[in-house]
């Protein structure tokens, strides 16, 4: 499964405890999340193990939520490697849906992006790094 979905959440207690059982009754596992919340809004960036089950849960359950291909970007692991991302994107017009960091592998940081022009991210990112659908 390619997609990342960023959700919106009530900042309350509960929020992410009542989506994820929902998805764990559907048999859906989340294979990378990260969040947060500030007064009463809060949010998810997710990836699933069935896109097609997640979608299904967010429309049944009435959540505000934007999907998206991921684009994963591999990046020297250094300060300034996010800093270079965001600016070319920035600077090509592209918008940041969402992002989540992956991981560290050696020398290189990955993180996967959800964006509002996957085509222009990508040509915006050209010969940054590695990048790729995933």
């Amino acid at each position: 499964m390619a997609n990342q979905f960023v959700i919106q959440l009530p900042n309350r207690p509960g929020a992410l405890a009542d989506l994820s059982e929902i998805l764990a009754t559907r048999g859906v596992d989340l294979r990378a999340i990260g969040g947060g919340g500030i007064g009463e809004s809060g949010h998810l960036i997710f990836k699933t193990s069935d896109d097609v089950a997640t979608r299904a849960v967010l429309k049944e359950g009435a959540y505000e939520f934007i999907e998206g291909e991921s684009l994963l970007v591999e990046v020297d692991d250094q300060p300034g490697g996010m800093a270079r991302v965001a600016r070319r994107l920035s600077d090509a017009g592209v918008n940041i849906y969402g992002h989540l960091f992956i991981g560290r592998w050696g020398d290189q940081a990955q993180f996967s992006f959800v964006v509002d022009d996957i085509d222009a991210a990508r040509a915006a990112l050209d010969g940054l790094s590695s990048i790729h659908a995933g």
